[in-house]
């Protein structure tokens, strides 16, 4: 049986607590959400949904990703040119993790 919301909710925030202790608390209780609602991170445990939560939500919230792709570029160029834009917020928030080109993709979650 899996955690109940509240309990997994309070599960994913203390993961991107520990794994990004800068993040502001909006973005932090961005990405809970996002790790929370998505079907995909369902059954996920919760630093791993925590991760790619907090990925997706920095590719999307904090870099020009979208607007890459409105102009064309496809999902995996889109990406590459965004990259060191994630690492650079994951930086500022002090976490130590990066992404690189062969993560799991958040976003298919």
């Amino acid at each position: 049986m899996s955690p109940q919301p509240p309990l997994r909710r309070a599960q994913i925030l203390d993961a991107l607590r520990r794994m990004a202790p800068g993040i502001p608390r909006f973005d932090l209780e961005a990405a809970a959400d996002h790790g929370v609602d998505s079907p995909g991170l369902r059954r996920a445990a919760p630093e791993t949904a925590a991760w790619l939560s907090l990925v997706a939500y920095v590719r999307h919230v904090h870099t020009d990703y979208d607007t890459l792709l409105e102009d064309g570029y496809d999902t995996e160029s889109a990406r590459f040119f965004v990259l060191d834009a994630i690492n650079a917020v994951l930086g500022d928030w002090d976490c130590r993790r990066t992404v690189s080109g062969e993560d799991p993709d958040p976003d298919d979650a």
